[in-house]
Parts: C-alpha cells; sequence; structure tokens
C-alpha cells in the first residue's frame, strides 16, 4: 500500500509504556464501544496528559511518557502489527479514525 503523502511531516502524541526499555511499546487499550485493542493518538501533548489521566494503565509495574510520533510512522507500525488509531481529545472522545 502506497503511504498517504497528505499526513507526512504530521506529527501526533501518543503514550508510550516502559520507554527506553527492551519492552517499550506504545500504549493501546479497548473501550466497551471498541473491544479490540487500538493505539489513541493526540493533536497535542496536552491532550494526550489529560486523556492518559482516564486510561486504564498499570502504573506499579509499568511506567509511561507521552512522545511525539510521525503521524506516517505511527500508521505503519499500526497497520503492519494489526492495530487501529484513534485521534482522541483530552476527554478520551473519538475524533477521528486514523487507521
Amino acid at each position: 500500500m502506497e503511504p498517504d503523502k497528505t499526513i507526512k511531516n504530521q506529527w501526533v502524541h501518543v503514550v508510550i509504556q516502559n520507554p527506553g526499555t527492551p519492552g517499550e511499546e506504545l500504549m493501546g487499550y479497548g473501550t466497551e464501544q471498541i473491544p479490540e485493542p487500538f493505539i489513541p493518538a493526540f493533536t497535542t501533548r496536552e491532550e494526550a496528559q489529560a486523556c492518559f489521566l482516564m486510561m486504564p494503565k498499570d502504573i506499579m509495574n509499568k511506567k509511561y511518557e507521552v512522545h511525539a510520533i510521525l503521524k506516517e510512522d505511527l500508521i505503519e507500525q499500526a497497520r503492519t502489527n494489526g492495530f487501529r488509531v484513534f485521534l482522541m481529545d483530552d476527554k478520551s472522545s473519538i475524533k477521528e479514525e486514523l487507521c
């Protein structure tokens, strides 16, 4: 599949689980509306940090950080690993499906 030229050089923010370790990965989760795990992405760091407070997580055993990533790289990684990506707001509402 050809990369989408309209998203080139656009950045989004994601939550990274266990950053800087061999177990580093993009944080994903499912909801009642979308039971299969997906990766939430955000337009701003502030939206990601606000929504992170509402996300299910294991703060006792895992570390989390918000990182910026190129939208095209995120979509490529998600497709390669069989995940959907949703652009979300700070209240955990879905704005649009990215892939």
